[in-house]
């Protein structure tokens, strides 16, 4: 796997899960998502596998 692909998957990871994480807070209105606990569990754990794939992305990076 390239080294670009892991970063990339991983910033939309980390964006998406942030995302979800503050519309299951209710502070983002306008969705089904909003005020639900579901997300507020799911995002974290959607951006901490950002996170490592981030991290995997910048490891496989260095070695080059």
């Amino acid at each position: 796997m390239k080294g670009w692909l892991p970063l990339t998957l991983g910033l939309l990871a980390v964006v998406g899960g942030a995302v979800w994480t503050v519309q299951g807070l209710g502070y983002v209105e306008g969705s089904v998502m909003t005020g639900q606990r579901i997300w507020v569990v799911l995002g974290p754990v959607v951006v901490l596998v950002g996170l490592a794939l981030l991290w995997f992305g910048l490891h496989t990076r260095r070695r080059r």
